[in-house]
């Protein structure tokens, strides 16, 4: 049974019991409840035929397969079908479908990142005509990935009595692999700490196909075409400080730098070795 929209106010403050019971970060927990939300509308979009497909992939999509466990992510990337160009307008189409008593409005202000094929959009939700937050979406191709369901594992969703769209569409996890190693040892690599412990976080938790990830990485590598793989790695001095305080917040075992660089680099030449003879 679908929950009934509830108060604007009642929402909040069960935001905020919830966040405090269940020990997260208030801000956090309103994220991911925007997350799902527009997880919703495009589900309602493709079921209108108004989009082919759509993925979440980055950081949002390891958060709702991790919760807490993965790093906390501000921004969402979206794989979308169709030429850059388009994106836009059928985004802004599907977003006008609404979802439960959540509302969205794309706002004016885009960024085109062509080098990365991707549009930057900013969309602010509300609910029952309330502002709820406004969250910056980078909207990105979609054709040919592998997509997974699944089930998002966020704790205190259920709590709050709103409806919780399940399955959720994610970039396949050894396509998603692949594209933050090769963001992690490209030549253009500033910024990209961060992907080398997503990695031993998915290593950690779920566990990596090497032989799916060793193929999705030769594609994406092949296709990016900025260096071969299997990649060299050695990790900037710059990401140390970055790193072990990362590493440390999500409570990971190794959280020295050069303990973490070790086992990276044993999982990349385990991805290597997957590759066929």
């Amino acid at each position: 049974m679908t929950p009934k929209p509830q108060p604007v106010e009642r929402l909040e403050k069960r935001l905020a019991r919830v966040a405090r019971e269940h020990g997260l970060d208030q801000e956090r927990l309103r994220r991911w409840v925007s997350f799902l939300a527009l997880c919703g509308v495009l589900e309602q979009a493709m079921q209108e035929q108004i989009l082919g497909s759509y993925f979440l992939k980055g950081g949002v999509a390891m958060e709702l397969r991790f919760a807490t466990r993965a790093r906390a992510t501000k921004d969402l990337d979206l794989g979308l079908e169709g030429p850059r160009g388009s994106r836009v307008d059928l985004f802004q189409r599907a977003l006008g479908l609404g979802f439960d008593a959540f509302t969205f409005r794309l706002k004016a202000q885009t960024r085109d990142m062509e080098q990365a094929d991707t549009v930057r959009v900013n969309v602010a939700v509300a609910y029952r005509t309330r502002a709820w937050q406004t969250i910056e979406i980078d909207l990105g191709p979609a054709s040919g990935q592998m997509i997974d369901l699944i089930d998002p594992q966020v704790a205190g969703l259920a709590d709050l009595g709103l409806p919780v769209t399940s399955p959720i569409r994610c970039l396949g996890m050894a396509e998603q692999v692949a594209q933050k190693l090769h963001a992690c040892t490209a030549p253009n690599a500033a910024g990209r700490a961060r992907d080398v412990l997503d990695i031993l976080l998915v290593e950690m938790l779920q566990g990596l196909d090497y032989v799916r990830a060793a193929d999705a990485a030769q594609r994406v590598f092949a296709v990016r075409a900025t260096h071969p793989f299997p990649p060299a790695f050695n990790m900037p001095t710059e990401w140390r400080p970055e790193i072990e305080a990362l590493a440390a917040q999500l409570g990971m075992a190794e959280t020295r730098a050069a303990q973490i660089e070790e086992r990276f680099s044993a999982v990349l030449q385990r991805i290597a070795e997957a590759l066929p003879r």
